[in-house]
């Protein structure tokens, strides 16, 4: 594994957002959930596809908040473009768990 520099760490928008729509998407290639996700004023809502099916509901995630990237390339993902990538933690049996803040956080809140 090659160490990063602190220049390019910089580079990547972590940001927190509150997911204010989920419903499943089953045009994804793996199960999934289509998320629209609110980053505050600035960012704006992006959607995103997350396959995190193994652990968590579509209704469930509505008002949860996330850590996304929100610099990455969009990305097409069946007939949705993908406008962030939520972050996760992979578990053993490839499940994935969410990263989210453990208390409140105004939407938009960069990752220090």
């Amino acid at each position: 594994m090659t160490d990063l520099t602190w220049a390019e760490f910089e580079r990547v928008d972590l940001r927190v957002g509150t997911v204010v729509s989920a419903e499943p998407f089953p045009q994804a290639r793996k199960p999934a959930i289509k998320l629209t996700i609110d980053f505050g004023e600035g960012i704006g809502t992006r959607k995103s596809s997350a396959q995190i099916t193994d652990h968590y509901e579509p209704a469930d995630l509505v008002g949860k908040q996330i850590a996304a990237v929100v610099n990455f390339p969009r990305k097409q993902i069946g007939p949705m473009m993908s406008e962030c990538l939520v972050t996760g933690f992979v578990q053993d049996d490839g499940s994935v768990i969410l990263a989210v803040p453990d208390k409140p956080a105004k939407n938009g809140t960069r990752l220090a």
